[in-house]
């Protein structure tokens, strides 16, 4: 991997990847859409809480800025949606619960989770919150439901870059963060951090410094993201945080690997794992590789099931109008090709770092070989597979490539999560509520 800085090669697989995305991407929300049919096994369950106490210039997730009324009647909401997935006999094992901020309402999120549990026999549950969330009482909380991984969302430990973001306040800093994370350590059976990279003002010397305290905090697992924007994100953050540089990510994402290594090894291309716990098998943010199908449930949530794609309505009101009508939330589908699933299922497997011959022949049998032969000779040649017996992996060199092609992947659902959100009303009811004047001090509810 020593040298290589991405150049032609990484442009030539964004302009083809650019193309593919967008076709794969459009959904057909014009007319009804059937139901999603529950797959033969478990698959993985999604739930979206798209609620933040403030929203970051930099996301393009579907989240709306907290109000506690509207969380309840949220997660209200979602919690008869999950009702109906059991009643039609969804079966599920593995669970993610991301936003937004899942913890912004934490005593409704733990009944969330509680009704999950009673409804199905889950193996591994994973929640994502803020730093501001990591207090006793939500931690107690978290830990009382179960919770095995607790991902947090830090993005950098910069101060300038963090007040940028409008991530911290005055009289907080990224000492205090660390502090939070060394607090709750040891308390999950996996304790995962979210960073990411190629922020506009990010030098090198931040990031070799992001390294180094997560390298100290010896937290158990390090996600570290290529900054991924829709055209609404991109357009935010000019004020703030500037434009960043594409042509820099395959650079940076060599130093934070050359950073991490021995300490943490890649359980996805930018999924880390302490390398003393790489025994355990443990979930990662994109649990898309590790499930063939996954159902998404709540506003903004995607699915993916049996080859086909489908979207829940980015408009709170009606997803609960939905709802109550006792309907999912899915608002459109697409049905991929077969050539198309073949693409999706490279790229997923492979991002996980190896695309096993006995799960391709299982799936497609020998046509997968011969159909895409020329992609599996690309890459190949140009040195980012390797191909073992057993499965097809990705070099050194092709992990550096492939977080390209999931950030691509990432940019062309962006797009689309800001084409649905072009077509809905403003979640606010008026001018004078669009902006919550206080938030109610977050408790469990007893």
């Amino acid at each position: 991997m020593t040298g290589y800085q991405g150049g032609a090669l990484e442009a030539i697989v964004v302009r083809i990847l650019r193309r593919e995305f967008a076709v794969a991407m459009r959904l057909d929300a014009a007319g009804p859409v059937a139901p999603i049919t529950a797959p033969r096994v478990p698959c993985q369950l999604y739930v979206h809480v798209p609620f933040c106490e403030s929203l970051c210039p930099f996301c393009s997730f579907h989240r709306v800025e907290y109000r506690e009324d509207k969380s309840r009647s949220y997660f209200k909401s979602v919690q008869r949606e999950l009702r109906l997935y059991r009643d039609r006999g969804f079966q599920f094992r593995d669970v993610s619960i991301g936003g937004g901020t899942p913890t912004v309402n934490p005593g409704e999120l733990l009944e969330t989770i509680r009704l999950i549990r009673s409804f199905w026999d889950i193996r591994s549950l994973s929640v994502e919150t803020h730093p501001n969330d990591l207090t006793p009482h939500v931690l107690d909380g978290l830990q009382s439901a179960r919770v095995d991984r607790l991902s947090v969302g830090v993005q950098s430990f910069d101060d300038v870059l963090l007040r940028a973001m409008g991530r911290v306040h005055a009289h907080e800093s990224a000492a205090a963060i660390v502090g939070r994370l060394a607090a709750a350590r040891g308390r999950f059976a996996t304790l995962n951090v979210d960073m990411i990279f190629n922020f506009a003002g990010q030098s090198v010397q931040s990031l070799e410094r992001d390294v180094a305290i997560l390298r100290e905090l010896a937290v158990d697992q390090i996600s570290f993201y290529p900054l991924m924007t829709a055209p609404s994100a991109a357009r935010r953050m000019q004020g703030s945080l500037g434009a960043a540089d594409p042509a820099r990510r395959i650079a940076l994402y060599q130093q934070i690997l050359a950073g991490l290594r021995p300490h943490y090894e890649p359980s996805s291309a930018w999924c880390f794992t302490r390398a003393s716990a790489q025994s355990i098998a443990r979930p990662i943010d994109e649990y898309i590789t590790q499930s063939d199908d996954y159902v998404g449930v709540g506003s903004g949530a995607f699915s993916y099931v049996d080859g086909r794609l489908y979207s829940t309505t980015f408009s709170l009101n009606r997803y609960r109008a939905l709802i109550e009508g006792g309907a999912s939330g899915v608002t459109g589908c697409r049905t991929f090709t077969r050539k198309q699933r073949m693409r999706y299922d490279l790229l997923v497997k492979l991002f996980g770092l190896a695309l096993p011959y006995a799960y391709i022949d299982a799936k497609y049998g020998r046509s997968f070989r011969w159909r895409m032969s020329p992609e599996l000779t690309a890459l190949r040649v140009s040195g980012l597979t390797r191909h073992d017996p057993d499965a097809i992996r990705l070099t050194d060199r092709g992990m550096a490539v492939w977080i390209v092609m999931m950030a691509e992947f990432f940019t062309a659902v962006n797009a689309f999560r800001d084409q649905m959100r072009r077509h809905i009303r403003l979640e606010w009811p008026g001018p004078s509520a669009s902006r919550p004047t206080a938030i109610a001090p977050r408790r469990f509810a007893s």
